[in-house]
């Protein structure tokens, strides 16, 4: 499965590329702080979720460290979607390099 940096998904967002964002952490750290935009399942709804999601669209999946969605996109890799990257790092990396305001936990 192919990583993203935070900075290089924040030029690609900016740019305007189409990308959905898939949080897969728990309400609780979503409640903390989320990326704009970004579809939420948490890691154990992805299999009832999947149905949702376009299996040809470019999904960018993160969660808190870049552990679980790794996981999460094995599982859609194995499940028929082409285009899976993970955010490196998670939305921890994505606070220290791209948004310091971003509240961390």
């Amino acid at each position: 499965m192919r990583e993203i940096d935070p900075k290089d998904l924040q030029a690609r967002l900016l740019a305007g590329d189409k990308i959905v964002l898939l949080d897969v952490r728990e309400p609780w750290e979503r409640n903390l702080c989320a990326l704009p935009d970004s579809l939420h399942a948490p890691m154990q709804q992805v299999p009832m979720a999947m149905n949702s999601l376009d299996p040809h669209a470019e999904v960018v999946v993160y969660c808190h460290s870049g552990v679980r969605s790794f996981h999460v996109g094995r599982f859609l890799e194995h499940n028929g979607f082409a285009k899976v990257v993970n955010l490196r790092g998670g939305i921890d990396a994505w606070a220290r390099e791209v948004d310091p305001g971003m509240p961390r936990y």
